[in-house]
């Protein structure tokens, strides 16, 4: 009986241990700033960019992001969507403010990363690790979880206005 009640209770904690590094592997912490809910989407093969969404918070001095790389991309840009008349556009922008004491959302239809000349497609369920350089905080790698098209974070996070 003894051995079954450790066994279980070693599942347990496996399992415990399992889901708390899936949901570890999306969050990064640098100085004053912290990484949440990073995420990309799964790409078509053929297809040459993504983006990369999260929200960093900061608890520190105003800070900007002034860089992204990823091993899976020739380049990583930090990109904002913005209306110019009546068409949205996309274009690249040189860093990204990260406010004193608060925070900024990378999200869809607006300021985000961009990954261009993906290397191979990005497959639903990996990670993708991407380092983030900020001007005062530093770098930090994330691991951004690939959702599958069409689900996860981004929709959430994008229809709560």
């Amino acid at each position: 009986m003894k051995s079954n009640t450790l066994l279980k209770a070693l599942l347990i904690s496996a399992i415990g241990f399992g889901f708390g590094g899936f949901a570890n592997a999306q969050n990064a912490k640098v100085g004053s700033v912290q990484i949440e809910n990073a995420y990309t989407r799964a790409t078509v093969p053929g297809q040459q960019v993504a983006g990369g969404f999260m929200k960093i918070e900061n608890k520190g001095a105003a800070d900007q992001l002034v860089s992204a790389s990823s091993p899976v991309a020739g380049e990583v840009q930090l990109h904002e969507m913005a209306m110019d008349g009546n068409v949205m556009k996309m274009r690249q922008v040189k860093d990204i403010a990260v406010p004193a004491g608060g925070a900024v959302e990378l999200k869809p239809g607006g300021l985000h990363l961009m990954f261009m000349n993906i290397k191979a497609p990005l497959t639903a369920g990996e990670t993708v690790p991407v380092k983030l350089k900020f001007a005062k905080a530093g770098e930090v790698e994330v691991k951004m979880p690939v959702n599958a098209m069409g689900a996860g974070a981004g929709h959430g996070g994008a229809m709560k206005h």
